[in-house]
């Protein structure tokens, strides 16, 4: 059996108009994802009386003893997380001719996704704080912060100059 390759401007193509698509697809997915956790926010941080989004940590509506803490876990941290590592790795696939700076990006935005997911399954306790499912949570924030910053800088960097990945390099920058 012959196996046949692209023609290289039917690559190049595919490199330019493909990544857009991508890029299109990835940008619905990580706003529905976006919207169910702020969704959550709200309407947990609504129901629990005392909650104010300025003063207490978005963990405390996931925390052990907090009414609903599972459903908010599922919808804030880990659905929106796991969407979101399913989308880094995407465009880790789609942004291979963007060079090692936009595949780092992604990889790290993959491991800062799975972390957010990872605040879902370690939940505070709010009865001790040094708990070691406190600590967890408190790690996987830090992870997830320390991995999404330079990710974004150099999603944006990579993406920018690029004018089928602009509105998405803007869109990492401004994150």
């Amino acid at each position: 059996m012959k196996r046949s390759s692209k023609p290289a401007a039917a690559a190049a193509a595919n490199s330019t108009g493909g990544d857009a698509a991508i890029a299109s697809g990835a940008r619905a997915l990580a706003l529905a994802a976006a919207l169910c956790c702020v969704a959550a926010l709200l309407g947990f941080g609504a129901a629990l009386d005392g909650y104010s989004q300025w003063r207490h940590p978005p963990g405390l509506l996931g925390a052990r003893g907090i009414g609903h803490a599972l459903a908010f876990n599922l919808l804030a941290y880990l659905g929106p997380g796991l969407v979101l590592a399913w989308v880094a790795w995407r465009l880790r696939d789609a942004l291979q001719a963007r060079g090692a700076s936009a595949r780092i990006g992604a990889w790290l935005w993959l491991w800062s996704a799975l972390a957010w997911a990872a605040q879902g399954v370690a939940s505070l306790d709010p009865q001790d704080l040094d708990a070691q499912a406190s600590r967890l949570h408190a790690l996987a924030w830090l992870l997830w912060w320390l991995a999404f910053m330079p990710g974004a800088l150099l999603l944006a960097r990579a993406t920018l100059a690029a004018p089928a990945w602009r509105r998405f390099g803007a869109i990492a920058l401004a994150a």
